[in-house]
Parts: C-alpha cells; structure tokens; sequence
C-alpha cells in the first residue's frame, strides 16, 4: 500500500521536498548540460468543437490573511480561465491585443520565470518548457459560460501542467477556472513581475495539522474564486470542481464546507486535510486513481452516501492525468529521475493512451453532472478502455 507521504509528495525520500513534480538535488548537476532541441512540442488537440482561448489575471482576498506570507498580507492568487470561443481568428484581435507571452499570439504555456524554477527543480535544460505550445490564443476579456469547473493543482506544482486537460474541458463547453495556490505551487509569476516561490515545509513535526492547514487554505481559495466568478457573472451559482494530488482532498473540503459545489473529481490524491474520507459527501464524487490503493479511498468508499465511482487506471502513474508524461522524454526527464521514480510517477501506459481515458471520464462526469448529457462511460466497464477498473460504485 503507498504510505501516506509518498502520495503526497512522491516516490518516498526520492523527490525533493519542494513537492510532487521536483527531483533530488544531485540531479540538477548530472544533467545541466543537457541540451535543448529546438523543434517546439504541441500538447494533445482537444476533441471538443469549441475554440479555445485563455485569459490570466490575479485576485486578491482581502478578507483573508495569508498563512504561508513570511509577512502578514491578504491573500493573493492567479487564475487562469479557459473557454470556447464563437469567434473565428480574425477577431481574436492582434498578439499585442490576445496579451503576449506567447508565440504569434498564442498563449504561453507556462509563464517564463515559473518554467525557469520548475526546469531548475526538474534538473533539465533551461529554456526545456518554453518548447511547449498549447495552440490556444490568449485575450484580454471574455469567458462567461453556462458552466464553471475549479481546477486545482497539485502540491509544488502549478496551474500550467494540467493544461490539456483544461482545454479539452473547456472545447466541450465549460468555463474552466485554474487556480495557482500561492507558496503552494512551485512559483507563481503575477503581472507585476513578483515571483513567489513554494515554501511549504517538506517534513512538519505534525503531518495531520499540516495536512489540515493545507486543504483548509486551498478549500478557501476555490470558494473565493468561485465568489468572484459568479459576483462577475462569468459562471451561475453550481459549480464542479477538479482536482490533482492535493487538489483531491481540497476539491472534497471544499464541496463539504459549500454547496455551490455541486460535483467533483479526485484525480489520484489521497483525502488528506479533510474529514471527508469519514463522513462522505451527498452529492457525486469521483476518484480516478493511478496509485495502489490508500486507506482514505478506503474509508471514503465506505463513508459515500451520494453518488460515486471510485476508476483505477491499471498502469497509470501518479502524473497521467498531468501534461508531463507527453512531454517527458523530450525534455530529457527520463535521463534524470531513476527507473522506480519514473514507473511511479509516468507510470507505464502510454502517454497519448492516459491521455485520452484521463479526459473521456472527466468529460463525461462534468458533462453529466454540470451540463445534465448522457454517460454511459460512467454506468460500467467499458470495452472501449479496458485500462480503467470500477473498484467501487454507488448509485447509477
């Protein structure tokens, strides 16, 4: 069974304690003369008919001190929106109007400083992630939609790395919000040109209170965006909520504390920080894992009184339903992490093939539960994916 540190933060003592996505030190070193190639790698196409476009701006919670601010200071967060636009190119307006960053218009996939410590981290070549295209322009306004989804990184993570998967939500018609959960995230780059770095502590004397302290702060965080979404009238008053690693158990607090939050997905984090693996929660929750099995799946399976699934994608990793595994190799993170890191966290599925089940079931269930389209993927095994193993239902 994995222990509860190593879901949280990796393969064990392998990754650095900066968080889920960092390698160990010694890395950095063997691997700095890496070369870049400088042909440019392009994220999976989304399947959905909507054109998708970006739009990026920070919020302040006034009302709220930050817990992680070496000084006291509200706390600050960035968002980026993702939606489908009826607009074709030509009214996109021009690249200084779509907002920069980005290659002929196009929105950058990660912003430079943040790719800057994450290639650090990772111990590959400088200038390894700026390779990375989304297609999708950047615009300056714009992005109220029928439908609003949270999406919330993982621990030492950040917003950008589950790119795809806000895309190919958003070309089936949702308004996808990602939040980065400043000092949680490996760096948060704000349009002011500030950088703040992750500093939560790798070994706390007490991983419970700090579990706590944790998911309470990112539940906060996602009901404040979702206040200002709708007080903006960019989303109506139900909301879904999606989450990677940490964002799991923030997703399942967050739903717990308000009921705005009508649906929400698990993608391989333990429940952490919540007392949701014990109570459950009255309205459909999904986990969709990759890792062994973990005892606060367990005691939620037993806990769920609203609708639920629990999917375990066989040779998934940890990172599957992150952008990472895509592009992995060609940066040359399989020269740096060891063989038992790799497995762990890339798994041993194919890239384009996690991919692809990663998103058929996170757009089927928001697609059912925000936007009331049949799913027949989520009623049973499907031949379709055999990959993908039902441990656990409740209700139809």
């Amino acid at each position: 069974m994995l222990a509860r540190r190593s879901l949280l933060l990796g393969a064990g003592g392998a990754v650095a304690a900066a968080g889920l996505c960092t390698v160990p030190a010694h890395a950095s070193a063997r691997t700095s003369a890496l070369p870049v190639a400088g042909r440019g790698l392009r994220l999976p196409a989304p399947t959905g008919p909507g054109t998708v476009v970006t739009r990026a701006f920070p919020l302040v919670d006034r009302a709220r001190t930050d817990p992680f601010a070496p000084l006291p200071r509200p706390r600050e967060l960035m968002v980026q929106l993702w939606f489908a636009t009826d607009r074709d190119d030509s009214e996109l307006g021009t690249e200084s109007e779509r907002g920069g960053g980005g290659h002929g218009g196009l929105s950058a996939y990660i912003p430079p400083a943040t790719a800057a410590v994450l290639e650090g981290e990772w111990g590959v070549a400088a200038g390894s992630l700026a390779r990375i295209r989304t297609g999708v322009p950047a615009v300056r306004r714009g992005g109220r939609r029928p439908t609003l989804i949270l999406l919330s990184h993982g621990r030492g993570a950040a917003r950008s790395l589950t790119t795809s998967l806000a895309v190919e939500l958003a070309s089936h018609g949702h308004l996808v919000a990602a939040v980065d959960h400043t000092y949680d995230a490996a760096a948060v780059h704000f349009p002011d040109g500030r950088l703040i770095r992750g500093n939560l502590p790798s070994a706390p004397a007490d991983w419970d209170a700090q579990d706590r302290l944790e998911t309470g702060v990112r539940a906060a965080d996602l009901r404040f965006v979702a206040d200002r979404l709708i007080a903006d009238r960019l989303a109506p008053p139900r909301v879904g909520l999606l989450g990677h690693s940490m964002g799991g158990p923030a997703a399942a607090e967050a739903m717990r504390q308000d009921r705005r939050f009508v649906a929400g997905l698990d993608l391989d984090g333990g429940l952490f920080g919540t007392t949701v693996a014990d109570t459950g929660l009255d309205r459909p929750f999904l986990l969709l894992t990759s890792s062994p099995d973990h005892e606060s799946w367990a005691r939620w399976r037993a806990a769920q009184h609203g609708w639920g699934r629990h999917l375990h994608l066989a040779g998934g990793g940890h990172l599957s339903a992150t952008d990472l595994p895509s592009y992995a190799e060609a940066i040359g993170l399989r020269q740096v992490w060891p063989d038992t890191l790799w497995r762990e966290f890339m798994g041993t599925i194919e890239p384009d093939r996690a991919t692809e089940v990663v998103r058929a079931y996170t757009v089927a269930f928001f697609g059912r539960f925000l936007a009331h389209r049949p799913a027949p993927l989520l009623r049973g095994p499907a031949a379709r994916f055999p990959e993908v193993e039902f441990r656990w239902s409740r209700g139809r």
